[in-house]
């Protein structure tokens, strides 16, 4: 028995190996493409390590657009709509799960069939409100249709549905309303919660491209996602200073998230405890 257990750890040792050097070669890659001359990424056949590492395709990276003004605009997004996100999800979340009104359940399963309709499909409708009301090439027309998702709200509803029922109706009956037993009983408990819907909506709104390259035309207004693809020139790219440029503000959300990981792990799973 021992001898076929061994063996079976080695078998998914092996497996789950090569399954990770497969998941990271493009970032391995992309490292090696950083420090090589845009004639050795474009050999062929494909160069995987550089003849002599090109260290000044860094900084030649960041000169070569607005990269202050973009991170500016990067951190203005990430953090507002992180906030937002935060804030309504909880409070909805706290409300579908914990509080008895007319419609819940109706509205609460029409909230869920949003899900299925490709985020695609709402950008003509998004992009003509936010035409009207004069906010493009703003922080407020980047950040206002995230400032409240469906799958936050969906997220936290079940993490307050994992809480003990017995501690919301202890506070009902020392005299709390809803809204103090919400902020004062319910929301620290579920900080796990809460902690992991802002790290997984910081990353996403870190790396966010499609709407903001949308609303955003002006390089100086764009977030640093979107201003990677101004390497990319109409009858030449350069690759190295792309891929640079790509690591340095990969950089950033990536040690967040490796500091981090424990807290999205622990808080996604408690959160699919109950439904």
């Amino acid at each position: 028995m021992s001898s076929r257990r061994g063996g079976s750890n080695v078998v998914a040792y092996v497996v789950l190996g090569v399954g990770g050097l497969l998941m990271v070669s493009p970032f391995l890659y992309q490292i090696s493409a950083s420090l090589m001359t845009n004639a050795e990424v474009t050999a062929i056949p494909k160069r995987l390590l550089p003849e002599t590492i090109q260290w000044g395709n860094y900084p030649a990276a960041l000169a070569a657009f607005p990269f202050w003004d973009q991170l500016r605009n990067t951190v203005l997004f990430t953090v507002i709509q992180t906030v937002c996100q935060v804030l309504f999800a909880s409070m909805a979340g706290y409300a579908f799960a914990r509080l008895k009104f007319a419609g819940a359940r109706p509205i609460f399963a029409i909230l869920l069939s949003i899900l299925m309709i490709p985020a695609e499909l709402l950008l003509i409708s998004q992009y003509q409100i936010v035409q009207n009301l004069g906010l493009l090439n703003t922080i407020a027309g980047l950040v206002a249709p995230g400032i409240v998702t469906v799958f936050g709200t969906f997220m936290m509803r079940q993490f307050f549905l994992g809480l003990p029922r017995e501690l919301s109706d202890a506070a009902k009956i020392d005299g709390a309303g809803p809204v103090t037993t919400f902020v004062r009983i319910m929301l620290p408990l579920a900080m796990p919660g809460v902690s992991a819907l802002a790290i997984i909506v910081a990353i996403s709104s870190w790396g966010a491209f499609l709407w903001p390259l949308i609303v955003a035309t002006y390089s100086e207004n764009m977030p640093l996602a979107v201003g990677i693809a101004s390497f990319a020139g109409e009858h030449e790219t350069d690759y190295p200073q792309m891929m640079a440029a790509s690591l340095v503000v990969m950089l950033p959300v990536m040690i967040f998230f490796v500091a981090l990981q424990r807290r999205v792990i622990a808080g996604l799973a408690f959160s699919g405890i109950r439904g």
